[in-house]
């Protein structure tokens, strides 16, 4: 297909998927003429993929460079590939505002051993764990931290349920691709859910009817 088919088919503007193709986060159409490209499904799929990144994801075009390259990386195995493409996905927060960081690490490293994950305590993930908590701390709510195994729990069984999905993926550049997408959008969706259920518990809770 030609750009201008591409451009409706996502709704995708040409002058910002030109843009995308200079930025390397789309694969240049293949020359049919010194002034004509061709495009095809998988461009299409690309492309689809960036604009959801970065409209319901909130990413920005760097991170979504990164994430695309993490997908396309085929020297590391694919364990280690989706942790790659999980990582970057990952908010990283300022420290200066963030006192008590040492004593948020280690409890976040306590929560690792005590939980026996498979990760590790300077993980991006465990990074930005550590400066939540250290900020929950500083505004007054350290006994939040009494529910953190809780949360570790319903989080467990949230990526149970995403590696689940992610395996009915077979094809490798679908099963990165879908753990991307499972973490970013599905971030989202939890967001949106965990906000109906405190709606919900909080009229259980504190009043009644809607």
């Amino acid at each position: 297909m030609r750009i201008g088919e591409l451009s409706r088919r996502t709704g995708v503007s040409v002058p910002t998927i030109k843009y995308y193709v200079r930025e390397g986060l789309l694969p240049a159409g293949e020359l049919t003429s010194p002034n004509q490209a061709s495009y095809g499904e998988t461009h299409e799929r690309r492309l689809r993929l960036i604009r959801a990144l970065l409209d319901i994801g909130g990413l920005s075009v760097a991170a979504i460079r990164e994430v695309l390259e993490a997908i396309e990386d085929r020297d590391r195995p694919v364990h280690k590939m989706l942790g790659a493409a999980a990582d970057r996905v990952v908010p990283r927060y300022g420290e200066e505002s963030a006192e008590g960081l040492v004593e948020a690490r280690a409890a976040v490293a306590e929560l690792i051993d005590r939980r026996g994950w498979r990760t590790y305590e300077g993980s991006a993930a465990a990074e930005a764990l550590a400066v939540a908590l250290a900020a929950l701390t500083e505004v007054g709510h350290e006994g939040f931290a009494e529910v953190l195994d809780t949360y570790a729990e319903a989080a467990e069984q949230v990526a149970e349920a995403d590696l689940e999905y992610v395996a009915r993926n077979v094809e490798r550049d679908e099963l990165v691709e879908s753990v991307v997408v499972g973490t970013v959008l599905g971030d989202a969706i939890f967001t949106a859910l965990r906000r109906m259920a405190h709606v919900d518990a909080s009229g259980k809770v504190f009043g009644s009817g809607r």
